[in-house]
């Protein structure tokens, strides 16, 4: 339950995995402060998604239904830099890495054994925001 007198912290959730979402909805669920405003699993949902919610942060995942989180990026992060842009994949590889961060990713993570550190990011980003 978000608690109204605390700064609310927007997050969208952009994940081919319907189980993948609905895990980071029930981790960042616990962070005082935090909302998920809105959830996609293709390109084309996420930026229409991302540009009506206007979140603070998205998770990303890198393959999409129908294409790439690449796309995503490449399109919101030069019309709204201000979003912070968090590739959480199972597909770590350094030449996706330097893409995505290239793209405006601040943040690549490894799903297999980083996930937890979406909480901490999203939680810290909340902090400093308000």
């Amino acid at each position: 339950m978000v608690n109204t007198s605390y700064p609310v912290t927007k997050v969208f959730i952009a994940d081919d995995s319907t189980s993948m979402r609905e895990r980071l909805v029930d981790m960042l669920g616990d962070i005082e402060g935090v909302v998920v405003v809105g959830q996609a699993d293709t390109p084309a949902a996420a930026i229409k998604g991302i540009f009506s919610t206007h979140p603070d942060s998205v998770v990303l995942d890198i393959h999409l239904r129908g294409g790439t989180g690449l796309e995503v990026l490449r399109q919101v992060h030069p019309l709204a830099p201000e979003i912070v842009f968090i590739v959480l994949t199972n597909y770590p590889n350094p030449q996706y890495q330097k893409a995505y961060l290239n793209a405006g990713a601040r943040h690549f993570l490894d799903k297999s054994n980083q996930i937890d550190a979406v909480v901490k990011i999203i939680a810290d980003l909340g902090a400093t925001l308000h």
